[in-house]
């Protein structure tokens, strides 16, 4: 390989892309190593992410959060994203957990750091960027990264958009790879629930390397397979269907009582898979299994309009943990390559491809129909004539259903990515001074194929139902198909193959033909495309031929990027029709292209005096011309202050960018479903003090009770106006190394970020709220998005999208210690790592229409917001056995909205998720030179979140054990 020493330390800087990694880090993996590295290699060895200018350790004024290979190892999955949600740092939105309810989304897993969104957390690979795994967007899914070809992740924990461009708002995550491996390398793990849950995953890693050619090349290969299994949300031991019911002793809202109640059993007698008759009165008739008609179960308690409590159970209502998901089923086959080839002593080409192919089903609710199917009582050809005499022989009955004689409506995702990064890298000479350089180019492509299986087709619904008996043949059949039937006004509902409707029998579960079911139901389909092209390159050199200042020469670098992003949905003809009961979406198309150019400089101003060991100022400069929003700024300085050797003090501040990715740009009008609880309502029109005046102008009588138990329609898009977000960033802290407790390092930093003109999707609860809650009048703009039955004045549809809306501030403070300690001063062989990692979080609002600062919506303290998250990993390390013990610790939450004027302890009880401390045991052991066995217990207590919380943060499936083995040949 290149064998220049500084030319190879400030390529690794650019070939990374990265902040130093503290000393901290540097001497916990050196302390842990059993042989000591060379000294030549200890000269070479520069380490960086968040910079493009190579530097000593210590020297950089960004915290950085770092993990290695043997950590990840220690969490016993696959699933990269849900291991980096365990950090305090991270949040757990958008990991395989949080994505069971999506669907272009299922099988993903994603970083969000901050919890302010994955679209603001920009993922890395070496430095470069990576194709977005979620159509329209920048969301890396995590687990198309092989954690077998990981050495450590990098996680910058401030705003990076000078140094990275857009996206960096909250941070980097910088995943840093393997390479030059030599030797052959067979791993294999598995995990599986201790309690019955399930959960299990299973995971086989192939890497065989060689170097060539004398060592000036290197070929490594890379193939492996993954497997998650299914777990249901019923499988999860706490879940009972919890939910909440009105308090009966409760009277008002300040009485000091709980105004509702926690309790499991919530379900709905208004619906069931084998049919409810006349679902919204009193008088609701239920089926079992083969047709038989028989009275519905009563609630105890209620919920709402269309949910209530059953402590003893109902056989025959809806649960709507039967249905859903808490892991959907991955498999995933990932193979890929390196190769670096040294073309001279000053020039090395570089190239690695990947190939990733993930075959994932998630399940959802059969398709239903809630009160809106009608049924002819005097001829409907499958009713009984003792239910006919029940319902009094004549006019129409309304009846509830899922459709689970269907089948559940799953999604299949086959999903392929295809990635290439290609350049070169190398150091010349400019007179006296080396110029580190490189240029590179990355493509990216995801493929997507989606299938909802088991849609229904409304209108031949219809038609289905209202069957007749054909004289002729005595054999039911579709009104549709017999002429005699059909009065002087009929109209076919037909839409899709009229010709040949198939009576349907809805009463009991799958008393309906196989045509039948076929007939009234199908499948979506859709394609989603997405493609990255990515060219740049850098230079880094510093001016010290020229001059010094003080503390020494000043380090530069510079350089360039061409992005093209793009991305398309192809929907299936049937499905844009509208014919189906799911959403009826459109074909989507989005693509820009942006240039890029960025300059950044480190100047040592003073350095080796009293008091002022270190004095280094940092900035960076980045400038953007996007094609569909124009030109964005960034900037970013930092300083390092040094007054003792063992003392630093770093602070930065930056400004920010985030340009709106390609759905909030581009994605066409299109229908779904929403939910709202109407602010009009009796029971919520006194929450805001204008709301009772505005729904009065809007002609809503004052004891209206809304039925918004039910989805109701929304229009929404993308916003080809949107203009880019900006955001501010400082953080502010020291590091402390102090001489005379050798392998100790001590961080606490203060951060602080402000986004303003954040995107939002404006949610149809926040329009339907913003409309009655203006002070004065009612919100034109807002109230002209609600259409309302003119009748009943329930809300019928809700136009939304995208809008430069929102603001958020976020603030805490992060500490790390870092301990090695030789155990020989206690006569005992070995030593011991600790490693405590502690975050407070002091402020977290989110404004979500900025324009209205007094309507704040407070995060901190609430659900997947804790004040405190802590994380503590003990390791023991003799000669060929290594112990780990780690604790993770949540702070206590609440479940209500602390906002102000928002909810109060009195709404809920319990109102809260207690503090949560799991504990994990694990070990490696050399069995021999080749060999190396691991396996640990995690959440070896099996403590547990109660079961009125689904939050992905949280360890809901308890004790678990896995084991792995590894098999190594030189």
């Amino acid at each position: 390989m290149i064998n220049h020493k500084i030319a190879k330390a400030v390529r690794l800087a650019l070939a990374f892309g990265a902040v130093s990694t503290m000393a901290l880090t540097s001497s916990m993996a050196m302390a842990q190593d059993n042989t000591e590295p060379k000294a030549e290699e200890k000269e070479e060895r520069i380490t960086v992410t968040g910079s493009r200018i190579a530097r000593s350790e210590l020297s950089q004024p960004t915290p950085i959060l770092t993990l290695e290979a043997k950590d990840i190892a220690r969490f016993g999955t696959p699933d990269l994203g849900s291991i980096l949600a365990e950090l305090p740092a991270i949040g757990a939105t958008d990991t395989l957990a949080g994505n069971a309810d999506a669907n272009s989304d299922a099988g993903l897993s994603s970083a969000d750091l901050r919890r302010l969104g994955a679209k603001r957390t920009l993922v890395l690979i070496n430095g470069k960027r990576h194709v977005a795994g979620s159509p329209g967007s920048m969301q890396v899914d995590l687990s198309t990264i092989p954690a077998a070809l990981i050495e450590r992740i990098e996680i910058i924990t401030g705003g990076a958009s000078a140094i990275y461009g857009s996206d960096a708002v909250t941070g980097v995550i910088n995943v840093i790879l393997k390479e030059n491996y030599e030797g052959i390398e067979l791993s294999t793990t598995g995990s599986q629930s201790l309690e019955g849950v399930g959960a299990d995953n299973f995971t086989f890693n192939l890497v065989a390397g060689t170097d060539i050619s004398d060592g000036r090349g290197n070929f490594t290969f890379f193939a492996g397979a993954d497997r998650i299994g299914e777990t249901m949300a019923a499988d999860i031991r706490q879940f009972n269907n919890w939910g909440t019911v009105f308090n009966d002793d409760s009277l008002t809202e300040t009485d000091g009582i709980p105004d509702e109640l926690r309790a499991p059993m919530v379900g709905s007698e208004m619906i069931h898979a084998n049919g409810v008759l006349n679902p919204f009165s009193d008088d609701r008739l239920v089926f079992d299994a083969n047709g038989n008609h028989m009275a519905q179960c009563t609630r105890t308690q209620t919920n709402s309009f269309a949910f209530g409590s059953f402590p003893n159970g109902c056989s025959t209502g809806f649960w709507q943990e039967d249905y859903e998901n808490y892991l959907p089923k991955v498999k995933r086959f990932t193979i890929g390559s390196t190769f670096n080839y040294d073309i001279t002593d000053e020039m090395q080409f570089f190239t690695d491809f990947k190939f990733t192919k993930s075959d994932i089903i998630q399940q959802a609710q059969p398709i239903f129909r809630f009160g809106n199917i009608s049924v002819n009582v005097a001829d409907n050809a499958f009713m009984s004539d003792d239910l006919r005499t029940t319902l009094g022989g004549e006019g129409n009955v309304t009846m509830a259903k899922f459709f689970d004689e269907l089948g559940n409506r799953f999604g299949k995702n086959d999903r392929e990515l295809f990635r290439f990064t290609g350049g070169i890298e190398g150091v010349f000479s400019f007179s006296q001074t080396d110029v580190d350089y490189e240029l590179f180019y990355v493509h990216g492509k995801t493929s997507n194929v989606r299938v909802v299986h088991n849609d229904l087709i409304v209108d031949n619904l219809t038609a289905a139902l209202d069957s007749v008996i054909d004289p002729a043949t005595g054999q039911a059949v579709c009104r549709s198909q017999l002429p005699s039937a059909q009065p002087d006004d009929y109209v076919d509902p037909a839409s899709v193959d009229a010709g040949n409707c198939q009576a349907y029998n809805p009463f009991g579960f799958s008393q309906s033909s196989q045509a039948a079911m076929d007939w009234v139901s199908a499948d979506t389909h859709r394609s989603d495309t997405i493609t990255q092209e990515v060219f740049g390159g850098s230079i880094a050199t510093d001016f010290g031929q020229w001059f010094e200042l003080p503390g020494g020469p000043v380090g530069f670098s510079a350089g360039f990027e061409y992005r093209e992003e793009e991305y398309e949905t192809i929907t299936d003809a049937l499905t844009r029709s509208g014919v189906l009961a799911g959403a009826s979406t459109p074909n989507e198309f989005g693509q820009y292209d942006v240039s890029e150019g960025f300059v950044e400089f480190s100047a040592p101003l003073l350095a080796g005096m009293t008091g002022i060991q270190e004095l280094t100022l940092d900035g960076a400069y980045r400038y953007a011309d996007y094609s569909h929003t124009g030109v964005a700024k960034a900037w970013k300085i930092g300083l390092m202050y040094a007054p003792i050797e063992d003392f630093r003090i770093r602070a930065t501040h930056g400004f920010a960018v985030r340009a709106p990715n390609l759905t909030e740009a581009f994605s066409p009008l299109s229908p779904g479903f929403g939910r709202i609880s109407d602010p009009c309502d009796a029971d919520n029109i006194h929450n805001d003090p204008d709301r009772a005046a505005n729904c009065a102008a809007l002609g809503i009588p004052t004891d209206f009770q809304a039925n918004d138990n039910v989805s109701i329609n929304k229009l929404s898009g993308g916003n080809p106006n949107l203009l880019s977000e900006d955001s501010t960033s400082t953080t502010f802290g020291f590091v402390w190394t102090p001489e005379f407790i050798k392998g100790f390092s001590w961080t606490l930093d203060y951060y602080e970020i402000e986004i303003v003109d954040a995107i939002i999707d404006v949610d149809v609860q926040d329009i339907a709220n913003n409309c009655v809650d203006a002070t004065g009048s009612p919100d034109s703009d807002y109230c002209s998005a609600i259409d309302r039955d003119p009748v009943t004045h329930n809300v019928d549809l809700i136009r939304s999208g995208f809008l430069n809306a929102s603001a958020l501030n976020i603030a805490g403070i992060e500490s790390e210690v870092r301990y090695t300690m030789p155990l020989e001063m206690f006569s005992v062989k070995g030593h011991l790592n600790i490693n405590f990692f502690a975050s407070k979080l002091l402020d977290f609002k989110r404004f979500e229409f900025q324009e209205r600062p007094d309507e704040i919506n407070v995060e901190k303290g609430e659900v997947g917001d804790p004040e405190l998250q802590m994380r503590i990993s003990t390791t023991y390390d003799m000669d060929d056995l290594s112990l780990n013990w780690s604790i993770r610790y949540l702070d206590r939450v609440v479940t209500y909205d602390v906002s102000p004027e928002g909810g109060s302890p009195e709404d809920l009880y319990p109102g809260w998720v207690p503090s949560m401390t799991t504990h994990d045991f694990s070990g490696v052991y050399h069995l021999t030179d080749n060999v190396q066995l691991s396996g640990g217990i995690r959440n070896i207590f099996d403590n547990i979140p109660p079961g009125y919380t689904s939050d992905a943060s949280y360890d809901l499936i308890g004790r678990r054990a896995f084991v792995g083995m590894k098999i190594s040949f030189e």
